[in-house]
């Protein structure tokens, strides 16, 4: 069958936006009539006169012989038949002689009609009316044809439905190859001569023109033009996109503008090409809308209108897909900022989740991997020399290779000595040069990053590429930025326990060492720091002989902790063990101790100091103790039984005046019997509610545990500890705890 070639275009009913686009949305509402004018014209009414059932051609108006064909066949006297043979074979003869026959009119709409022969057959729709025209006698003489062309209605409703289709598809944010496809498809099958659609995108800058939709040109011409650069003289559509401005050439073969694609487009059979550039809103380039034809050939007003149309929907599905595209993108760099974020603080939170340096280092391989890469090791500098300190890998075979692998530090061609050196990162697109299980761990590129602190780099973060991976800018300053904190994490580490070792060696030197053996008694202390033990604590204890047979004990709580604690501490001991020896008593040594903290300079602190102070003597049924409390939580005195009693014994506060209210206190304890002395950490510590664990809960402990013979002293330490954590259900302690226990023994027998 012989495909009919389309008419014009009747009138679209399309917004003026969409119209507007590419021919400048300046000229506005006029604009866009103009275009829907010139697609669409005014209806058009036919009228003819036929006489005789020969339906003879007596009179027609211009509209109906342009209608039927027009030029040679504008002619009266002749029969409809054989004026135009081609409605007899499409049923209307038939029509008009029912109408001469019966004289009753027919009326019909939308009729289709195929009119012409050979090049100027065209497809036509009227709606009509026949009716009989009578003489004075009532008798039919002929039929009267009265009707009105509807073919550019019915083309301009397909047209508006196709056109709302588009748009819909770009409301629903269609994928916008598939939006312009579809309006390539949509202007080919409805343009009236043969017509092959093109629509370029122009790349971000407006200098290069790219591939968009082109379903009828051949695949080599897209792939030819896929590029191509905006300027004068490239083509149709690279002078169009470089003018702002529609240029169109009527015929390839003799247009200067195609002398580089000449040959292209006689390849692809294309003669003509009139190109639309497809404008945004503030004038920018977005893309052209090209339409090409087989023979050269000029465009009429209404084809140019048709590109102007299209081209506006194409600019109105750009600038949708550009701001969709660009919302997404904005999401996703939004969404990477928080992942970036989310990682780092994570990662962070496990560096700094202890203060052990070792941990750290092995929590920030495993923080890497796989987020930053494959493959990861730390190595520091330890001894003058580089070690390898974490690693972190899919597999423990793989793990197990990359720990077994030394960096050799005096290397010229090892990535760790360099960045140790220069303390600058390293990234490179190929295993590390030097030795190495890379090899056997399929490694293809690496980054080096140095760990620093105070300016000095001390270690390194070397990560492993394995397969497609590779390190891109954002990878590179994300693991700069995770080696930063590493760098001050790995530092507030070593701080940490640089000065616990100090606290714990200057507590350890204000401590008893070891307890000494003690005739006739059983010695066991407690101490507990509070916190992380980074601060000196204020209390303590000691136990040391006297020349004539008697041991003197102490227990006390210096006001404060740290430096100046450890100064009244130290000053509280020493001063107590150089009087003693000569000194008649407890009471005069209580009394020498406040007068060296009254006489303290002030840059050695100024706090109080609460003290437990005795002497001992053994004796074959027990011990004797002579005691001075000054101000401190009241020693207990466990008996056998079990019982437990607070010691009564009174006495004021050290270091706040001259002449402290004390007095000596007297008890003898028997075989098996103790003396309990402690802090206030230990009655004050405080359970997840806050309540304390008060006196009597440490008198119930003590009661309550099962005095057996030779327990001794660390026994009653063990019931006190065990109640206190129990109590506190593990939670950190807010003060020191101190705890000093003295056990009579059994006299050893005779013999």
């Amino acid at each position: 069958m012989t495909r009919l070639p389309k008419p014009q275009r009747g009138r679209l009913v399309v917004g003026a936006g969409a119209c507007g686009t590419a021919g400048g949305r300046a000229q506005g509402d006029r604009g866009a009539e103009d275009d829907l004018r010139a697609l669409f014209g005014q209806s058009t009414a036919v009228f003819a006169s036929l006489a005789g059932p020969a339906h003879m051609v007596e009179t027609a108006n211009a509209a109906f012989f342009s209608a039927v064909g027009g030029g040679e066949h504008i002619r009266t006297g002749v029969p409809l038949g054989q004026l135009m043979p081609e409605p007899a074979a499409q049923g209307f003869i038939a029509l008009l002689d029912r109408v001469y026959r019966t004289g009753k009119p027919h009326t019909a709409r939308d009729v289709r009609a195929v009119l012409g022969r050979g090049e100027t057959v065209r497809e036509a729709f009227f709606d009509f009316s026949y009716e009989p025209r009578l003489d004075t006698g009532g008798n039919v003489m002929g039929v009267r044809v009265i009707g009105v062309e509807t073919t550019q209605v019915k083309h301009a409703q397909r047209l508006t439905a196709e056109h709302r289709a588009l748009l819909e598809q770009i409301a629903r944010q269609a994928p916008l190859l598939d939006v312009l496809d579809g309006m390539a498809h949509v202007i080919e099958d409805l343009a009236p001569e043969e017509v092959l659609v093109s629509v370029l995108l122009a790349d971000a800058d407006g200098r290069h023109l790219r591939h968009g939709a082109a379903p009828s040109l051949p695949d080599f011409y897209n792939q030819a033009i896929d590029g191509i650069a905006t300027g004068e003289g490239v083509g149709s559509c690279g002078t169009a996109a470089h003018r702002r401005q529609p240029v169109i050439v009527t015929d390839i073969a003799t247009d200067p503008f195609w002398d580089d694609f000449r040959d292209l487009a006689d390849h692809a059979g294309v003669a003509a090409c009139w190109s639309t550039p497809i404008l945004a809103r503030d004038g920018s380039l977005l893309g052209t809308f090209a339409m090409y034809h087989r023979v050269p050939r000029a465009p009429q007003e209404a084809d140019l209108a048709l590109a102007r149309v299209f081209a506006g929907t194409a600019a109105l599905a750009i600038e949708r897909d550009t701001a969709e595209r660009a919302r997404l993108a904005a999401e996703a760099r939004e969404k990477a900022a928080r992942d970036d974020l989310s990682f780092l603080l994570d990662a962070s939170a496990a560096l700094t989740s202890d203060l052990d340096a070792g941990q750290s280092l092995q929590r920030l391989a495993a923080s890497c991997v796989p987020k930053l890469a494959p493959l990861c090791a730390v190595d520091i500098i330890r001894g003058g020399r580089v070690c390898r300190v974490a690693t972190a890998a899919p597999t423990e075979e793989q793990q197990a290779l990359l720990a077994s692998h030394i960096p050799v530090y005096d290397a010229d061609d090892d990535a760790v000595s360099r960045v140790l050196a220069s303390g600058t990162s390293e990234v490179a697109r190929r295993a590390p040069t030097g030795p190495g299980p890379w090899h056997d761990l399929g490694v293809t590129g690496y980054l080096c990053v140095p760990l620093m602190d105070r300016g000095s780099a001390f270690g390194t973060v070397t990560l492993l590429s394995t397969g497609e991976h590779t390190f891109d800018g954002h990878t590179v300053a994300l693991a700069e930025e995770l080696a930063r904190r590493a760098g001050s994490a790995a530092h507030n580490a070593r701080q940490y326990a640089h000065r616990a070792t100090l606290a714990r060696d200057l507590q350890a030197g204000l401590l008893l060492p070891d307890l000494p053996a003690v005739p006739g008694t059983d010695v066991a202390t407690y101490y507990h720091p509070a916190g992380e033990g980074l601060d000196i604590g204020g209390d303590f204890y000691d136990v040391f002989p006297l020349d004539d047979g008697r041991w003197a004990f102490l227990l006390g709580d210096v006001c404060g902790r740290g430096a100046m604690a450890a100064t009244t501490t130290a000053l509280v001991r020493h001063t107590a063990r150089a009087v003693a020896p000569f000194l008649p008593g407890p009471e005069d040594v209580v009394k020498a101790v406040n007068r060296a903290l009254t006489n303290r300079p002030d840059s050695h602190g100024g706090g109080f100091v609460t003290l437990v102070y005795g002497q001992l003597t053994p004796s074959q049924d027990g011990l004797d103790i002579e005691l001075v409390r000054a101000g401190h939580t009241l020693p207990l005195h466990l008996g056998e039984g079990p019982t437990a009693r607070v010691v009564e014994a009174q006495g004021s506060l050290l270091g706040i005046s001259a002449n402290p209210d004390v007095s000596p206190h007297h008890l003898r304890l028997r075989p098996h019997e103790s003396l309990l002395l402690y802090t206030d950490g230990i009655t004050e510590a405080r359970d997840a509610d806050g309540e304390q664990f008060g006196e009597q809960r440490l008198i119930d402990a003590l009661v309550g545990a099962s005095h057996e013979v030779g327990a001794g002293a660390g026994h009653v330490i063990d019931a006190v500890t065990s109640a206190v954590r129990t109590f506190t259900g593990g939670h950190d302690i807010d003060d020191d705890q101190a705890v000093l226990v003295l056990t009579a023994t059994a006299p050893r027998s005779r013999g």
